[in-house]
């Protein structure tokens, strides 16, 4: 319950105020993890997305303050009311393919890396649609974290289902009723959940359900993003469809996901979670150079 407390009177504070701790924050953690720095170095290296009149070490030095903002602005969109949180949205692009969905009465499966302000940008979402908004997540190591996290999420216009074979029928369902969910297809699957396909040139284990689900629902695929804008000013949605179709090909479909997300990430490098493992391989899975 102080928790809560706590986290309250925090996500209270102006939003320029958590950004600026949240800046401190990311370069505490860069310098006192080595492993972490090393990762986020080494998969900025990897993108190839430095140039174009920024060099590799003032990209690293924004994803720093990005990521440590992006950390801290979680108790926001958990935090404060959703209609408080909508409002933080200054612009939103592309809102025309989520009418041209709701006008053909079609699920919306809504796909975002972990790019930018992703709760927000979420909780946006569901404030302007006509039913509620289902979230797919993982639940955190932290156990104390994930009833916050649910309450956080679970309020307003929107929902949550857990990664799990129930969590995923309740995904299938939703879609097939017309309503929407929310997947990030970043987030590396356990075994049997995915293929190794390229992301930034290097292999990496991604997952098939997202392509199957919108296969089996003929759900319309919308990726989006929150943009952080500067000096604590709020956010810019961006909602873009697919480009390309799936096609039933597991491995066909997850480079195709991986493309359009690549695109979408080259939009807003700085705020993309370079420190996430996402080449990582999974318990039980054989690494790309050991198949057969």
């Amino acid at each position: 319950m102080m928790i809560r407390v706590i986290l309250a009177l925090f996500a209270a504070l102006p939003l320029w105020l958590i950004h600026c701790l949240g800046s401190l924050l990311g370069y505490l953690v860069y310098f006192l993890s080595p492993s972490y720095a090393s990762k986020l170095r080494r998969n900025l290296l990897q993108s190839g997305l430095s140039g174009a009149g920024v060099t590799l070490k003032q990209l690293i030095r924004r994803n720093i303050r990005e990521t440590g903002k992006g950390a801290l602005e979680l108790l926001v969109a958990w935090g404060r009311n959703p209609e408080q949180v909508a409002r933080l949205i200054r612009d939103c692009r592309g809102w025309e393919h989520v009418e041209a969905a709701l006008a053909q009465q079609r699920g919306i499966l809504f796909v975002t890396p972990h790019l930018g302000a992703y709760d927000i940008a979420g909780r946006y979402l569901s404030s302007r649609l006509p039913f509620p908004l289902t979230a797919m997540y993982r639940p955190p190591k932290q156990k104390w974290l994930e009833p916050l996290m649910n309450a956080g999420r679970a309020r307003g216009n929107g929902k949550t289902a857990p990664a799990t074979a129930q969590g995923v029928r309740q995904l299938f369902k939703t879609l097939r009723s017309g309503e929407a969910v929310i997947i990030l297809p970043d987030q590396v699957p356990g075994e049997g959940g995915g293929v190794w396909v390229p992301f930034f040139g290097q292999p990496a284990y991604t997952m098939t359900l997202l392509s199957r689900m919108a296969e089996s629902t003929h759900a319309a695929v919308l990726l989006f993003y929150g943009e952080r804008l500067s000096w604590g000013r709020g956010y810019r949605v961006h909602i873009k469809p697919l480009q390309g179709a799936f096609a039933g090909d597991l491995s066909e479909d997850a480079a195709l996901l991986n493309r359009n997300i690549e695109a979408l990430i080259a939009e807003a490098p700085a705020q993309y979670l370079w420190s996430y493992n996402r080449y990582k391989v999974p318990a039980g899975v054989n690494p790309p150079e050991a198949r057969s």
